[in-house]
């Protein structure tokens, strides 16, 4: 029998968390990974005179591993230690954090987080990560590191009233990255332009519509009021592995704001980019998915490739998007990271051993070689459909560009 777990937000299954019984002040805690069902509680890894390495109070994760938290090594565990050499002992999370951002500072590989991350159940929201909470590192008698809540922020205490809003929990990666995608959506799956309505006709006998005009809709089911992005349907994308069409590229070209309900309904177009045409697709921008997801490793073997990018870009860097043409029905789940590696060039051996009619060849006979893949960077998947996902490069060692491949880190 499979057993489901919540855990920061996600359902993990049995085999990604083991739950153990620890004795603490604290309570009974859950630890990931392969932790054996007889590990002590944690205790501290011994340090040196100087002290515990402690982040700075006023700095954000991103910051203190910029700032040089690495200059000094923790002793290693083990060869095939997780934790990162200079990780805090223990951190403050700060507004404007990220679990990335906490991932990479404790850890070697950030994806490898819920192999390490110690459940409280004895605070309110364990499985979430807010402003104010400080989360310590040690290690267990069998050499195991552990990250738990040490100390809950005053976040998490019951809402009372004050000038602003309490924080929420800390996002996996910046929402700011991805709000321009998600407001104007440039690539369309196979499952939306099935599903999405379409501008039928203009009010007035116009021919194409434009900002403060009407237009009327087929198959729209959204109340009065309600915004979609009207996205003019352009090139097809396709899986370079059997040519099957997975998803279009589309153009955003206004919004549109419902007026009056029905089959067809009506809108009236504004924040226009480009004139509407008849066939145009409306697409609810409400698209805004769960950014509290865990960072975590595919749970089977996945290869793929990443077949557009948005905003046309030739080269791609951190914080860009991508689509790859792997998706649920492949195993990806929003949370999952994928190595990203360059696709090796194909070059000619003009200096081999093989000849044509016994003449040494020149550049136009040369035999080809591929190249071996290099890795150029590491994408974060963010959404989800049955043949492609969207993704974040979260890091770009090289440059990365389409029909680079992806796979497990």
């Amino acid at each position: 029998m499979s057993l489901n777990y919540e855990f920061r937000g996600l359902r993990l299954t049995q085999s990604a968390i083991v739950v153990v019984a620890a004795a603490s002040l604290a309570g009974c805690g859950v630890f990931g990974g392969g932790r054996s069902q007889e590990a002590a509680p944690p205790m501290p890894v011994a340090m040196e005179d100087t002290g515990p390495r402690v982040a700075e109070p006023d700095m954000t994760a991103t910051e203190a591993a910029i700032a040089g938290l690495n200059d000094e090594a923790q002793p290693v565990q083990s060869a095939e230690s997780m934790i990162r050499p200079g990780a805090p002992m223990s951190y403050t999370v700060k507004r404007g954090d990220t679990l990335w951002d906490i991932s990479s500072l404790f850890l070697r590989d950030p994806w490898l987080w819920p192999e390490i991350w110690q459940i409280n159940p004895q605070v309110e929201n364990p499985h979430l990560i807010y402003p104010g909470d400080v989360l310590s590192l040690a290690y267990g008698v069998d050499g195991r590191p552990i990250i738990s809540l040490s100390q809950a922020g005053g976040a998490r205490m019951s809402p009372r009233l004050r000038s602003s809003d309490l924080d929420g929990p800390i996002a996996t990666i910046p929402y700011s990255a991805i709000a321009a995608f998600l407001a104007r959506p440039s690539v369309i799956s196979a499952e939306q332009l099935k599903t999405a309505p379409h501008v039928l006709a203009f009010r007035d006998g116009h021919m194409v519509g434009g900002s403060d005009h009407e237009i009327y809709v087929r198959d729209l089911r959204g109340p009065e009021r309600s915004r979609y992005n009207v996205v003019h349907i352009s090139d097809a994308l396709r899986d370079p592995e059997n040519g099957d069409v997975v998803g279009y590229m589309g153009i955003y070209a206004a919004t549109a704001v419902v007026t009056k309900t029905g089959n067809p309904a009506k809108a009236m177009l504004t924040d226009t980019a480009r004139e509407t045409l008849q066939g145009d697709r409306l697409i609810a921008n409400d698209l805004t998915p769960p950014m509290n997801f865990q960072p975590r490793s595919p749970g089977r073997p996945v290869t793929g490739q990443i077949i557009s990018v948005v905003d046309g870009v030739q080269l791609i860097g951190q914080y860009q998007i991508v689509v790859i043409n792997r998706g649920a029905r492949h195993g990806i789940e929003s949370g999952h990271v994928l190595a990203v590696d360059q696709a090796g060039e194909v070059v000619r051996d003009n200096f081999g051993k093989r000849s044509f009619l016994g003449v040494k060849t020149g550049s136009a006979f040369s035999p080809k070689v591929r190249l071996p893949n290099e890795r150029a960077g590491t994408m974060l998947v963010f959404r989800v459909y049955d043949r492609i996902s969207y993704g974040l490069i979260v890091s770009a060692e090289n440059a990365i560009r389409v029909a680079d491949y992806v796979r497990n880190p």
